[in-house]
């Protein structure tokens, strides 16, 4: 495998950790960038730091996805969502990188009762679905041949998503009441990853053309309830102790879509290696957070 020159943007986040692991762990020259290091949102920052580092592939990972917040910070979200989607695109464009770009399930409007294929109609009920959206758009305006690779529930089981927060509570709590009306698509950030990086090295090194908007998560479909449920059956504790509830006994400033798993078929047919199972990537999940908790707990004492 020839070496390519990778820059992920947003390598601070979930997925950003998880792509830095997987491009070393390879042999790829890889290198992450945070906003710390190149802030997006400025269009000449970005074409001068992405021209100097001159990368075969650049990874845009980097989103406002605080959807609640969102609601009432349109600028805050569409500054990086908009904006430096399209100054990220618009600096590849220049420099003659390939650019994949990170997007969201929320584009769509939740009310499909099977998985979105890549070319259904798109229609966003908040203000980070909008944003993202019109992001694709800028990033499909700027550089055509863009890869657009949407994803939905990123996981990792540390920090504060929600597979880690259910660890959290179960420690805390006998009973959990988890929203069992909302339908998607759980995606390992590891698994993503893994994806992400697959995609952009065979765009360096193979012939084969990708269509230019995929979809990418782990596979089948469950609520959030059918998520902590597995969460808890992964650590031996009892699935019974998660309560399903309503979306109505948890209203949140911005709507959650009812249903938007997204399918995979873009993926396969495009001779991408399909993401496993949901459930099987959870229980890896859990296992490598216990095992990190417990390997800091035993070096702490």
């Amino acid at each position: 495998m020839l070496s390519v020159r990778i820059i992920v943007i947003g390598a601070s986040g979930q997925v950003g950790q998880q792509l830095m692991r997987a491009g070393l762990h390879v042999g790829q020259n890889i290198v992450g960038w945070s906003s710390s290091d190149v802030d997006i949102t400025d269009a000449a920052a970005t074409a001068e730091a992405i021209e100097r580092a001159h990368p075969d592939v650049v990874i845009n990972c980097a989103a406002y996805t605080a959807v609640d917040r969102a609601e009432t910070d349109y600028r805050g979200a569409s500054a990086v969502n908009v904006i430096g989607a399209g100054n990220v695109a618009g600096a590849c464009a220049r420099s003659r990188s390939h650019l994949v770009h990170v997007s969201t399930d929320y584009i769509f409007s939740g009310s499909a009762s099977t998985p979105y294929e890549v070319d259904e109609q798109t229609g966003p009920h908040t203000v980070y679905g909008k944003t993202k959206l019109a992001g694709e758009l800028a990033v499909r305006e700027l550089l055509p041949t863009a890869h657009i690779v949407r994803t939905s529930w990123v996981f990792t089981g540390v920090g504060s998503d929600f597979v880690a927060t259910m660890l959290r509570l179960e420690k805390e709590r006998e009973h959990i009441s988890v929203v069992d009306d909302q339908w998607g698509s759980p995606t390992y950030s590891a698994d993503l990853a893994a994806g992400l990086l697959e995609l952009a090295l065979q765009q360096r090194n193979s012939s084969q053309t990708v269509p230019t908007t995929l979809h990418a998560t782990n596979a089948g479909v469950t609520t959030w309830c059918g998520l902590a449920k597995e969460v808890f059956a992964s650590i031996g504790a009892d699935p019974e102790r998660i309560v399903p509830c309503t979306t109505e006994d948890f209203p949140r400033p911005a709507p959650r879509p009812t249903y938007s798993a997204l399918s995979g078929t873009s993926w396969v047919e495009a001779g991408l290696r399909p993401l496993r199972h949901w459930r099987e990537a959870v229980r890896d999940a859990v296992h490598n957070a216990v095992t990190a908790t417990e390997h800091h707990t035993a070096a702490t004492q």
